[in-house]
Parts: C-alpha cells; sequence; structure tokens
C-alpha cells in the first residue's frame, strides 16, 4: 500500500508539564560555543506497534509522568531560551515554564501510512510546532505530541531546541525516559554543567579549523566576503527526496572495493567510512556548477568526540558534543580517485579530533561562528541506538526525522530490519538525500554507477520520490 497523504489527525488535548519539585532560585544555564550554533528546532517521530497490555491512553499516561519525573533531573528541559542582556549569548532559563505534551488521535492505521522508510510530508501531522496560547518568546524548548492509531499502535512526536541535545546525550534522554516509564531508576544520571566545554583563558587555537564559517562575530555580516555556505541554512529551492538503500550485501561489496584499490592504508575501511566516500564522489559531482572539475569540494560530518578527550566527557553529558569533521579535495580528483583514497581522507577527518584541536576548536567559536562550511554533511543515525531503546510496551518499529529543507545535509538512517526483533543493527543503511531535481537525477546516476554490479544487484531500492514546494 502507498503512503497516505492525510493522516487525520485530531488533536483531543494539550498541555504544559512542570517539574513538582518546587524552585526556590531561576537558573540560567551556560550554553557552549557548539550549543549557541545549532539553535534551531529539531522534529523526531517514534513509532510503536500495539501492544494489548498497553493501549494507547496506558502509554501516554507513563510518558507523561515519568516526563514530569525527568523535569528535576534535567532541570533545563522546562525553561525557555533567552540571550543575557550583557554577553549577547544564548543561555537557558531554568524557570520551570513547562514541557509541551499533546495527546491526538489519527483515524489511520499504521498499516495505511505504508512503507514507514519512505520520506512523507504527512508526517508533519504527528507534530505540535506552536503552542496557540503561547507568545514566541514562551515557546517551549520541546513539545511531546502522542498520536493514538486505530490499530492500537501510536507514535510519540518529539520537537526540540538542538541546543538541547546531540544525537548521544537524546540517546540517553530516551533511554531515561523509557526506565522511569517503566518505573525503573534512570539508567544514566545526567550531567547538565556545559562549563567543561568552556572556552579557555586565555584562548588558544592552534589549528586553521576549515570547517567553520570564517566570520567574525565582532563584524557585521556585510564586513565579510566569504561566500562559503552554511550547511545547516535551510533551501529555498525545490526540492526532491529519495531514499537509496544499502543492503548489508551492498556494504560488504563497497568495502571490497575500497580494500583492492591502492591506497596508503591510513584510512579505516568502515561502513561509514565507505558510504560517506561514496556520497561524497557522488554529490560532489552531481552539482550542476558549470562542470568545474577544478573546485574544491568539501564533505563534513559530526565526530562525537567526548571519549577523545583528556580526562573523557561524563557519560551522562546532556549538551553538544560533536564537532564537523571534514575531507576536502578537487572534483578531478573525487572523480579520478580509487574509492580506496577517498575512504582514507574520510578516515583523517575523525583522526584529526584530538582533545588538542576539539579545545582549539570552542576557543576559536569564542570570536568566531562556528556554523559548519562545506559543500554538504552527512549526518548519521545509523548506529545510534534508538532501535533498542526497551520501553514497557517494547522497541519502536521505526524512527526517523521530518522533512526537511536542508538539501545540504544528507541523512544516514538503519534500514527498518535494524528495528525487527533480533535485528541488532545488522541491517543496511538507507541515505536520505534531497536536492534540486536535475541534481538528483544525476546523483542517483552517479550512485549505482560506481557501485559494483554485485553491490547494485544487492541494494537496489530507490524508493518513492517527494517533492516539496
Amino acid at each position: 500500500m502507498g503512503a497516505v497523504d492525510d493522516l487525520l489527525v485530531t488533536v483531543e488535548a494539550s498541555m504544559l508539564i512542570f517539574s513538582d519539585q518546587e524552585i526556590h532560585e531561576i537558573k540560567s544555564m551556560f550554553l557552549t560555543n557548539l550549543d549557541q550554533v545549532v539553535n534551531f528546532d529539531v522534529q523526531t517521530v517514534t513509532f510503536f506497534a500495539a501492544n494489548p497490555n498497553f493501549p494507547p491512553e496506558v502509554a501516554f499516561k507513563k510518558i507523561r509522568n515519568a516526563l514530569q519525573k525527568l523535569l528535576a533531573a534535567y532541570e533545563f528541559l522546562s525553561g525557555r531560551i533567552k540571550t543575557h542582556p550583557d554577553t549577547g549569548r544564548l543561555e537557558f532559563d531554568c524557570n520551570n515554564a513547562g514541557v509541551g505534551f499533546v495527546v491526538a488521535r489519527s483515524e489511520r492505521t499504521l498499516d495505511e501510512l505504508g512503507d514507514l522508510v519512505y520520506p512523507n510530508p504527512a508526517f508533519e501531522q504527528l507534530f505540535t510546532l506552536r503552542l496557540d496560547n503561547l507568545s514566541p518568546s514562551s515557546h517551549p524548548l520541546c513539545i511531546f505530541q502522542m498520536t493514538s492509531f486505530k490499530c492500537g499502535g501510536f507514535a510519540m512526536g518529539v520537537q526540540r531546541n538542538h541546543a538541547m541535545f546531540d544525537g548521544i546525550s537524546a540517546l540517553v534522554f530516551a533511554q531515561n525516559l523509557a526506565a522511569l516509564a517503566g518505573d525503573k531508576e534512570l539508567v544514566v544520571t545526567p550531567c547538565n554543567d556545559r562549563k567543561l566545554l568552556a572556552a579557555r583563558s586565555p584562548l588558544l587555537v592552534s589549528f586553521p579549523h576549515h570547517e567553520c564559517l570564517k566570520l567574525n562575530i565582532l563584524q557585521s555580516p556585510e564586513a565579510t566576503d566569504n561566500v562559503d555556505r552554511n550547511v545547516l541554512e535551510n533551501s529555498s529551492l525545490d526540492l526532491s527526496f529519495k531514499i537509496f538503500h544499502l543492503s548489508p550485501d551492498g556494504l560488504l561489496s563497497l568495502k571490497a572495493k575500497a580494500s583492492s584499490g591502492s591506497s596508503s592504508r591510513n584510512g579505516r575501511i568502515t561502513s561509514f567510512n565507505v558510504v560517506s566516500a561514496h556520497i561524497w564522489r557522488c554529490k560532489a559531482l552531481c552539482c550542476d556548477l558549470g562542470n568545474n572539475l577544478e573546485r574544491d569540494s568539501t564533505l563534513l560530518y559530526p565526530v562525537n568526540f567526548r571519549q577523545r578527550l583528556n580526562p573523557p566527557l561524563p557519560v551522562g553529558y546532556t549538551g553538544n558534543a560533536v564537532l564537523s569533521a571534514y575531507a576536502r579535495a578537487k572534483c578531478r580528483d573525487i572523480a579520478e580517485a580509487p574509492l580506496s583514497r577517498l575512504v582514507d581522507m574520510v578516515a583523517e577527518g575523525a583522526a584529526r579530533m584530538t582533545d588538542q584541536y576539539v579545545r582549539s576548536a570552542i576557543d576559536y567559536g569564542e570570536t568566531n561562528k562556528m556554523f559548519p562550511i562545506g559543500d554538504f554533511m552527512i549526518s548519521s543515525w545509523w548506529k545510534l541506538g534508538f532501535n533498542e531503546v526497551e520501553y514497557p510496551w517494547g522497541k519502536p518499529i521505526y524512527r526517523c526525522p521530518l522533512i526537511s529543507k536542508r538539501k545540504d545535509i544528507i541523512l544516514l538512517l538503519p534500514d527498518i530490519a535494524s528495528f525487527a526483533p533480533g535485528g541488532n543493527g545488522g541491517g543496511g543503511v538507507n541515505v536520505w538525500v534531497s536536492l534540486p531535481h536535475q541534481d538528483m537525477n544525476k546523483f542517483e546516476s552517479l550512485f549505482y554507477k560506481h557501485l559494483s554490479l554485485k553491490a547494485v544487484d544487492a541494494c537496489f531500492q530507490v524508493f518513492k520520490r517527494f517533492r516539496v514546494m
């Protein structure tokens, strides 16, 4: 069955949830230079199959109660974001103004939604983007929408400010939420001390940081002649969305291809590195820029540096603790190089992420905007582990983001087989691409051209295209 374009959702209740702990003094929470640049909302939806022991109304009550309990440990969760009047920096106002919680009902069944892997614009109905009775300055940092389906399954749509969590800390939050919903103890105690990643005094910038926008925060935007692109910006273009599936056999074929080429062998031939190298070639060569093979192409990808610091960050650190690694080369070299060489260059990006490099980047962000700058970014949700989070009613059957207008971000998502019982993350990967239509056609051609025949046979699953106007 094809995907539906109207989920027939009706909102039944909308409320704010507050911490039940008395607040004696309103705190302001410091936000790092890494948190400052991700002050935008992101949306993810998690689907659950029907469980007769936990009908939606029971599960929703457990989520609501668990969320209220979590507000004591995550003191910023029910706060608001504000600008400090003296420094101009963003910070969290931990004022217990409330987390949004919405209960809704769909007249559809989960089966009627079609394949959940498809990037379906109708999934926007599973989110509440604004609470109508609140002013923009009172907008919650986080809004949960719990939507039941006629089959007894349900969806948990969460909109949150990215400054709250990165992917790793969002996973820890989900684990804690699931634990409290099952009347268990916290899995990990949150660490809300963002000053662990504060800039040093005096500042010591010891690397060039090509991955960051060269825009001094003391200058006006007009004061720079930088023409590079911030990959986090939304596009005004008419975009196509496609998912390219690589099966486990397809991944093995790519690894074999990378292993057989001439290489310095400095790069680790991991699944992520070979997929990223393959995508980099396709993306660099598909853009319609006059077929200029002498231009530079820069691939970015976030690297979790928690364990790369000395000492490492606490496991429960709640803030953003990722930096953009980069690989850069001329398009001609990307077109002609063996896959093994591209894999080496991708691996070299992560290898730069030492304690000294991370601290230098944070110091750099004290006087310069740290927006990631390049051709595009690969953001991997592939092996984060959300498919393994055990709620009282079972593990999710799928989790995905809402379609966005960011054409310069390519997502790596686990395939739905990874969410199946016994999947253990052992499935393939879905490559989620959004591009202008002409570029998408060329990207698709390159994607399969540079795979071996065996890999094409194993992975040829290009899903339905959606157009966002």
